[in-house]
């Protein structure tokens, strides 16, 4: 199968390794051309991914025109921040993409000027036969580009394609599993990363894992508050997109939003951290949108 993958942060990056190496036809196409240069040269991408070297027959793009000419499967690996300049420049390109029939969004978070899940946002601009659906799951970018055991969930609804995408995106390292609740993926995909923050905080505030458990466990249950008062199924919070996920981000030391928290626990401010970063931390603007939202919506969260 063609994929093309839009956004070659780490993410991005990690997928296209593991589709190449999967002997699946594969277009990485970075937002920046100084960019796609040094992948195209360097065969590494030393910003976000470094340590790993491109497959040979992983393609590098510096526009998605030429890149969405024989792709099947579209990625969308950008940050929640870039997704409408992402989806704008897809679009713009759309017309050469002639055998393309999903789109799938990767990025975990909300689009708070649409108040949109992130493939919700992009299936609003697509034409109505194009089929949309989310990647999610306790995905470590270093890990799945190592080859490490892993799982990930593929949401979709009611893709005729799906079947097709689950097998070309599976191999004996990445088991992937289907579900149609992609409501509720894209609620989890983006709360997990909330409350992983506040993870970070505890560990930085050196409170302990007994109080680390209880926080956890509370986030699990106001999770599932959320993501059932918005349409969601319960069911999804206990797989690896709800509780899956949650755990690897709010435990891994690799995880931004914990390592974001943690240093607001040993005294960092917010702003400061934000400024410093290069990569995006989506669970900081992701608390404000969904506190937002939950007032909005009249939800209790407690």
């Amino acid at each position: 199968m063609n994929y093309c993958i839009l956004g070659a942060g780490a993410w991005g990056t990690a997928i296209a390794i593991h589709l190449s190496k999967n002997q699946q036809n594969t277009t990485l196409v970075p937002r920046r051309y100084e960019q796609a240069l040094e992948l195209t040269t360097r065969r590494e991408n030393s910003t976000y991914l470094p340590g790993f070297q491109l497959p040979a027959d992983l393609q590098i793009a510096s526009e998605p025109k030429p890149a969405l000419l024989e792709a099947e499967v579209i990625l969308m690996a950008c940050p929640i921040a870039g997704l409408p300049e992402t989806t704008q420049s897809l679009l713009k390109s759309l017309e050469t993409a002639n055998q393309a029939h999903t789109t799938l969004t990767l990025c975990k978070g909300w689009e708070p000027t649409e108040n949109l899940s992130p493939v919700e946002y992009v299936a609003k601009y697509l034409p109505e036969d194009h089929c949309t659906g989310v990647l999610s799951g306790p995905n470590n970018a270093q890990e799945i580009a190592s080859g490490k055991p892993a799982a990930i969930l593929l949401a979709h609804d009611e893709n005729p394609h799906a079947l097709q995408i689950q097998k070309t995106l599976s191999s004996p390292a990445l088991r992937v599993y289907t579900t149609t609740d992609v409501k509720g993926v894209s609620l989890a995909a983006a709360l997990k990363n909330v409350y992983a923050i506040g993870a970070g905080v505890c560990a930085g505030l050196q409170l302990g894992d007994n109080a680390t458990a209880a926080y956890l466990t509370r986030a699990l249950h106001e999770m599932q508050k959320i993501l059932v008062s918005m349409g969601g199924q319960k069911e999804t919070l206990y797989g690896l997109s709800g509780f899956g996920d949650l755990v690897a981000t709010s435990t891994g030391e690799w995880s931004r939003n914990r390592t974001f928290g943690y240093n607001i626990g040993i005294g960092e401010q917010p702003d400061v951290l934000v400024k410093k970063q290069n990569t995006a931390t989506e669970g900081y603007k992701t608390t404000e949108t969904f506190h937002l939202l939950c007032q909005k919506e009249g939800i209790d969260a407690f």
